[in-house]
């Protein structure tokens, strides 16, 4: 894989967001394998050596044949540079798909055509709506049972408050599923995927199923007029605006559909934005080299015990071996072996331009939410750690291994597997997840990586927060009357351990000067 610098404008850097089970995976090494990037696509539901996907490499992920961690793809396709970030759909990960959609500009929203939209969907396109990212919607697995198409767009009007524009239509679904009409193109694609050579419009093509006796492909067409009555066409400002998304329909495991929505996100989808910054936001027009990071994953290579910053490049040239100074730590630090990602393999990157994903490799000097520039100094926001939604102590029984313990925990929470918090008084730590698949990884990766087994034990705490000092004294009084509820996270800040949401509303009402804040902004870590 050799990429040309040509030039910002020539990114397109994306995510693909679903709930589980979507097909999201699938989708992401079809794009590949009609990209011309591989040419085998492993499938998450065979067994064996073909369910480790290409995208998929850490054990549990290959066992459960889940997305765990935010894997990132650089390749090209029709003159531009494609960098798609794979984000893990399971809701325990969802802090690592919040983190991964900061550095993308467009992202596709898998739904499954059967189940529509479902809760982790919905939440992530909130976060996308947030970051006003624009959305194309591929609706998955219509060769299979399947709601009606009407049925589908309304729900997602209604549900996301999102115009929908049908760029092709089902003809028919499930058993009765008999190939997709290119409303953008007139033109009509066969149950393999294949687009016919002629492309007589839409009326010609809708008028050979007219006098069809099947009851689905005759409904399908009756919504095929309602819809070209209805429904607006595509708009690009309205598309960039996050107001209007393209929706697509097909197969990720047949790869039907799958070349058309490729060429959707190539014409389509914005090049590098904007990034949200303090003082002042990052353009990627200006000269000056800035990057942030939004992921940290260690041992990727386990022969090496690695540790890779996954940096998104917002303005300027990065180049091979050029110093940028770590805001955070006011430190240089020179960029050496700059690599590029295909899921597992990498490549030395000697130029990145904005809209570019990145790996730097280091040892523990960079963290999720620090800013890299060779420009005057900013810092890239909008990067969030949440509360916790279960609190764990984690117990050692090999107390010889204390050392290892504090490394693989500090480690692990910089990738940001898991939240880690030390109490002031007393010994020991507690850890913070969204959800119980996340502490699995965490006893997992700990005793394979760093020979550290341990055990997580239930607390008698519920969430916690962080507490933004607005005034000394005040904090000082608080934490001489909650002296065992204090903490600090890896960054030393003061965290409060909840055993209640009842207690955490009358800490706030008895301490007005103090904030107990259910999210911190990563980027701007003391």
């Amino acid at each position: 894989m050799s990429l040309e610098s040509t030039g910002y404008k020539s990114r397109r850097t994306f995510a693909i967001i679903s709930h589980p089970d979507a097909g999201k995976t699938t989708l992401t090494e079809k794009l590949l394998l009609n990209s011309g990037a591989i040419h085998l696509a492993g499938e998450v539901k065979e067994r064996g050596e073909r369910r480790r996907t290409r995208s998929d490499w850490m054990e549990i992920e290959q066992k459960r044949g889940i997305s765990i961690t935010s894997s990132v793809m650089t390749f090209e396709h029709d003159g531009l540079t494609l960098n798609l970030l794979d984000t893990p759909g399971h809701a325990d990960f969802s802090e690592d798909t919040y983190r991964t959609l900061t550095a993308v500009d467009s992202a596709i929203m898998v739904i499954d055509a059967a189940k529509g939209i479902e809760a982790q969907t919905r939440k992530l396109f909130e976060v996308c709506r947030l970051r006003d990212i624009p959305i194309i919607t591929f609706v998955n697995k219509i060769d299979r049972e399947a709601r009606d198409t009407l049925e589908i767009l309304d729900e997602i009007m209604e549900t996301l408050a999102l115009d929908t524009a049908p760029m092709m239509w089902p003809v028919g679904a499930g058993v009765d599923f008999n190939g997709l009409i290119d409303l953008e193109h007139g033109r009509f694609i066969s149950t393999e995927g294949r687009p016919e050579a002629e492309a007589p419009g839409i009326e010609a093509l809708a008028g050979r199923f007219a006098d069809t006796q099947n009851q689905q492909i005759a409904a399908s067409m009756e919504g095929l007029e309602l819809a070209n009555g209805s429904l607006p066409k595509f708009d690009q400002t309205a598309f960039e605006e996050g107001t209007l998304t393209p929706v697509y329909f097909g197969s990720a495991l047949k790869s039907i559909g799958v070349r058309e929505l490729l060429e959707a996100v190539c014409r389509f989808a914005p090049e590098p934005r904007t990034q949200p910054a303090r003082p002042e936001p990052v353009d990627p027009s200006m000269a000056a080299c800035t990057g942030f990071v939004f992921k940290v994953q260690a041992n990727m290579d386990p022969n090496h015990r690695d540790r890779v910053a996954f940096v998104r490049v917002a303005s300027g040239t990065l180049k091979r071996g050029m110093r940028l100074k770590n805001v955070r730590t006011g430190k240089d630090l020179k960029v050496a072996n700059p690599m590029f990602f295909f899921a597992r393999e990498r490549e030395l990157a000697d130029e990145a331009v904005a809209g570019d994903v990145v790996g730097i490799p280091n040892h523990g000097t960079l963290s999720v939410g620090d800013t890299l520039t060779d420009g005057p100094d900013v810092t890239v926001t909008g990067i969030p750690n949440f509360a916790p939604e279960l609190l764990r102590r984690v117990h050692l029984s090999d107390a010889s291994k204390t050392k290892q313990l504090a490394k693989a925990l500090n480690d692990l929470a910089e990738e940001g597997v898991v939240q880690v918090f030390k109490p002031t008084l007393g010994s020991g730590y507690y850890v913070g997840a969204v959800g119980p698949l996340q502490l699995e990884v965490l006893t997992s990766r700990a005793a394979a990586e760093y020979s550290v087994p341990i055990r997580i034990e239930p607390a008698q705490y519920v969430t916690a927060r962080w507490v933004k000092v607005n005034d000394k004294a005040q904090f000082d009084k608080f934490a001489a009357l909650h002296r065992l509820n204090i903490a600090e996270d890896r960054y030393g800040d003061p965290v409060f351990l909840a055993p209640s949401q009842w207690e955490i509303d009358r800490c706030a009402k008895d301490f007005p000067l103090l904030d107990f804040m259910a999210t911190k902004d990563r980027g701007l870590a003391a």
